[in-house]
């Protein structure tokens, strides 16, 4: 069965930094290219930023310069580090695995940018 559970959002105040993480199980994790997406209240999800299965990186112009997707095959993880986070970062930021056209999506982690 396979299982994504992200993890690591919370609160932060403008110009902090945080790290989310989704660990994957059930899955040959190193053969998919990984994503994260976010929706925030009444707005459509849209891709943040994805990292193919041999580590090509790509960004949405918003978030450029600012986070960084990684990810480690020996654990079966992919991260988003974000730094100079905004308030209309805030968002509940899902992962997402695919492999041809199989996808599979984690519950969600709520980050909010407030002070």
């Amino acid at each position: 069965q396979v299982r994504l559970v992200e993890s690591g959002g919370g609160l932060v105040q403008p110009g902090g930094s945080l790290r989310i993480s989704c660990e994957a199980s059930g899955i040959r994790f190193s053969l998919h290219a990984a994503a994260w997406y976010r929706q925030a209240p009444g707005k459509e999800r849209e891709l943040v930023a994805s990292i193919t299965n041999i580590g090509s990186t790509n960004y949405a112009d918003s978030v450029k310069g600012r986070f960084t997707i990684s990810r480690d095959n020996a654990k079966n993880t992919v991260y988003l580090q974000m730094n100079i986070l905004k308030p209309e970062d805030t968002a509940v930021y899902y992962c997402r695995l695919s492999y041809y056209s199989t996808a599979h999506w984690g519950q969600g982690t709520q980050v909010t940018v407030s002070s």
